[in-house]
């Protein structure tokens, strides 16, 4: 506790400022080694103190502020409910001036409520600074020796009550002697102990020292919750003065004037002692040390007898819930011993003359609830007559909330029209708690008697027995009839099964998992390169020009991956524009552009847990290459038009028939997504350096169109054979997989020829440039025209797409300016011919 200045210096002070301004009250604001602020105050009527933190404090308040501070009127009343604040209102406070006190330890502001209005002149301001060296040297006096001893018997006094406290279980019955003893220490007439409700808006009387007259008598608190809160000591001269004490009834008894102390249990303020006098200014400064030391006391022995109560009490709960927990054993047991005999329909009539003999009750019934989870069914009932419940009802929209516990109603008549039927079969209350199976509600127990206001808290844990033993049955009949269901699915899905392994056997066949044909040292490199990256999480990134198997090679890496049954989701970033490639990749939320009618998971979404292959990424625009590289970097995206941050696992694969190094250098494609998706590149040879494979490719090809054709080709000559072996095959396995199935109709189920082959003129291949390597000129848009190829219209345009593709290296972009078609059109033109795979 900081030391408080003598009255008669507070006053001297006090006036002396009077002398400059017209004062309401004058303090100290100290800092305490706990962080919190003491705030002592002296106004005509009394004085106190405070104990506030930081921030419930006015800024011209904090020890630390500046060393002339000034606080309106406006700014407080804005904080009107505040300790000081209110305070200042109730005193008549226009606005508060405070400095800091040079040299004194702890730091401590001189501060004063200011009854002129309008602010202070610099004179003023300058004799009121005058003030500071007078109110530091309050802080430097010391007590004289007599009176320090004084205070020492007074305290040794006020300990002489401990023995008188120790062993008190209830202080109410000594408080005359209290009274008495503590008036040697603390010269006082009466003694009060109140007690604060909870919101501090009322105190009652609990004890006090004239034979207990008046206790338990209820008195408004007329001081804010905030002042008691802060309250550590108070002290008022008198009461017949004071705007909120003149009308209380201690006044009404004579009283004059008062010394208070807070009694706090934990940091609650919960009651207060008050030492009253029927003399006006009985009490000094030298009285608080005492009067804390004797609120202290009292507040232990309130303490005491409160802990007595508590043990009383929880001596008696104990007792009752042991008798308690005897009954619900043998509750427990009767409910095993019947629920574990027949079915529960036919059982809750004997479960409910059980559950009777510990929680009475005229009727139950369980419902349980249905697929939806909004009606119930009612599943057994005992006490209701046959037809005066419904099988199916709604459930209320307050036993919907997964927290809902209990319900007891007291009075069924009131209820509604819902209980209607129960009210007319005279019912008169219920309790209702749920039936949980694995944590989620499945149903509801309903307990009803004829009595009104019939069940108490303690019957809910007796509900809840027989609830759970109820939950208990009710999920071995739902495994019973779930198990009959699995037993009817069995044959079917035993049916299903090999129709589901014939179709993804044949579905295999169809988008090429299994057509990694190749016997050439090449092509066995990169399926040892795809076997050795199958295994780990790595980004791959497959080359090579357009045709060469890279989608294959792609579904054989997710094949021999963990993720095999997880889904493969190819998407070709150059067959759709900038903002439906977007769309597809990330998907969209309803009205994000128009047409947007309703979201869309995208292809990240749909490959979650799988593989997502991005065929020709190096077409991809630059900001969608912003977008997808978060989703390398972090797995997080969101969908066009949503907030919403979603995640992926989505393994990803990419491909590309570009020199990815060549768009770099001309700011087509961001270096930094090359690198993210550079980890494990894998270069796919073109057909021509694999010329060993291309019989056993052309062999797996007239196979599979003999399963698909009405007359397949009854094999191929040995001139046709040449003639794949020495042609150069720009357009690589695609290329040979198109002419053979062309060749293959043509020969109607013959041999097939050259002339069935309809191959192009030999030329010069041209190879995919390596990432390294500078890139290649730009060939004039004049060369790309390529001679007419002998045959009919279609196979000229055919043969003229092909040559612009492979003088283009496969860029679609490039080969359609060489030709004089949009991008478009030349896809379109492709599919015709059976030029995109």
């Amino acid at each position: 506790m900081l030391e408080i200045p003598r009255r008669d210096s507070l006053d001297a002070l006090t006036a002396a400022a009077d002398a400059v301004v017209t004062t309401s009250a004058l303090g100290f604001a100290r800092a305490r080694t706990d962080g919190r602020v003491s705030v002592l105050y002296s106004y005509p009527l009394g004085l106190g103190e405070w104990v506030l933190t930081p921030d419930l404090l006015p800024d011209a308040l904090l020890p630390s502020s500046d060393a002339f501070a000034v606080m309106d009127r406006a700014a407080v009343e804005a904080r009107r409910t505040r300790a000081v604040e209110a305070f200042l209102l109730d005193t008549g406070t226009h606005a508060l001036a405070s400095m800091r006190l040079p040299g004194v330890d702890p730091e401590t502001r001189l501060w004063m409520g200011l009854r002129d209005e309008g602010p202070l002149s610099s004179d003023r301001r300058r004799r009121l600074d005058e003030l500071v060296p007078r109110a530091a040297a309050l802080f430097g006096e010391s007590p004289s020796h007599e009176a320090l001893l004084q205070r020492l018997v007074r305290l040794e006094q006020a300990a002489a009550l401990i023995p008188a406290l120790a062993h008190v279980l209830d202080v109410r019955e000594v408080i005359d002697r209290l009274s008495a003893t503590a008036t040697r220490a603390l010269p006082h007439d009466r003694l009060f102990l109140n007690l604060f409700s909870d919101d501090l808006s009322t105190a009652t009387v609990y004890a006090r020292s004239d034979k207990g007259t008046g206790i338990g008598m209820v008195m408004p608190n007329p001081y804010p919750a905030a002042t008691i809160q802060a309250w550590t000591f108070s002290i008022v001269d008198d009461h017949t003065k004071h705007p909120m004490e003149r009308e209380t009834p201690s006044t009404k008894l004579g009283v004059r004037s008062s010394l208070r102390f807070p009694i706090r249990f934990g940091d609650r303020v919960c009651g207060g002692v008050a030492f009253l006098s029927f003399t006006p200014r009985a009490f000094s400064d030298a009285d608080v040390p005492v009067g804390r030391r004797l609120s202290e006391l009292v507040a232990s022995a309130i303490s005491h007898f409160r802990m007595a109560e508590r043990l009383a009490e929880q001596a008696r709960q104990t007792q009752e819930l042991q008798s308690r927990a005897t009954n619900l054993e043998l509750l427990d047991e009767l409910l095993t011993a019947v629920i574990d005999t027949g079915d529960l329909r036919e059982m809750l009539d004997r479960i409910s003359a059980i559950t009777a003999k510990v929680l009475p009750h005229a009727g139950a019934a369980l419902m349980v609830h249905l697929p939806g989870g909004r009606r119930a069914r009612l599943y057994a009932s005992s006490g209701f007559p046959a037809g005066t419940m419904p099988d199916v009802m709604e459930i209320p929209p307050e036993l919907l909330d997964p927290a809902w516990e209990y319900d007891i109603e007291d009075d069924l008549t009131t209820a509604g029209p819902q209980v209607a039927a129960g009210v007319g079969l005279g019912f008169r209350s219920r309790l209702r708690v749920p039936i949980r199976l694995e944590g989620a509600s499945a149903g509801g127990l309903m307990i009803a008697s004829r009595s009104p206001a019939a069940f108490k808290q303690a019957d809910i844990l007796v509900a809840r027995r027989v609830a759970d033993r109820l939950a208990v049955r009710l999920a071995h009949d739902r495994e019973v009839a779930a198990s009959r269901r699995a037993d009817e699915a069995s044959a079917r899905a035993a049916r299903l099964e090999a129709r589901v392994e014939a179709l993804t056997q044949e579905l295999d066949e169809r988008t090429g998992y299994r057509r990694v044909i190749g016997e050439s040292a090449s092509w066995k490199q990169v399926l040892t390169q795809a076997t050795q990256v199958a295994a780990t999480e790595t980004t791959a990134l497959l080359l090579g020009e357009s045709g060469t198997g890279k989608e294959v090679v792609a579904r054989f890496i997710h094949r021999a991956s963990k993720r095999s049954r997880g889904p493969f989701i190819a998407l070709n970033c150059a067959a759709l524009p900038d903002q439906l490639l977007e769309a597809e990749l990330f998907g969209y939320e309803r009205g994000a552009f128009t047409g947007a009618t309703q979201s869309k998971p995208g292809q990240l979404e749909q490959a979650s847990g799988g593989t997502l292959f991005l065929d020709e990424v190096g077409e991809m625009s630059l900001p969608a290459q912003a977008k997808f590289l978060r989703v390398l970097q972090e797995r997080e995206f969101q969908r066009l038009g949503g907030t919403r941050v979603l995640r992926t696992d989505a393994r990803i694969v990419a491909a590309t028939n570009r020199d990815l190094q060549h768009a770099i250098a001309h700011h087509h494609f961001r270096e930094d997504l090359f690198y993210r998706l550079n980890v494990f590149a894998i270069r796919l040879p073109p057909l021509r350096d694999r010329r060993d494979d291309v019989l056993p490719l052309t062999q797996a090809f007239l196979t599979e169109f003999g399963r698909a054709f009405a007359h397949p080709p009854a094999g191929i000559s040995r001139e046709a054979r040449d003639m794949l072996l020495a042609y150069h095959w720009p357009g690589n396995i695609r290329e040979l997989r198109n002419i053979l199935e062309r060749a293959a109709i043509l020969c109607d189920g013959g041999l097939i020829t050259g002339d069935h082959l309809s191959l192009p003129p030999a030329r010069t291949a041209v190879p995919l440039a390596s990432p390294l390597a500078p890139p290649a000129p730009e060939t004039p848009a004049a060369a790309l025209r390529p001679a007419a190829a002998p045959g009919d219209l279609p196979s000229v345009e055919r043969a003229m797409i092909e040559e612009a593709l492979a003088t283009a290296r496969f860029n679609k972009s490039k080969a359609a300016r060489a030709l004089g078609l949009t991008r478009h059109q030349l896809y379109i033109r492709m599919r015709r011919h059976g030029l995109v795979g």
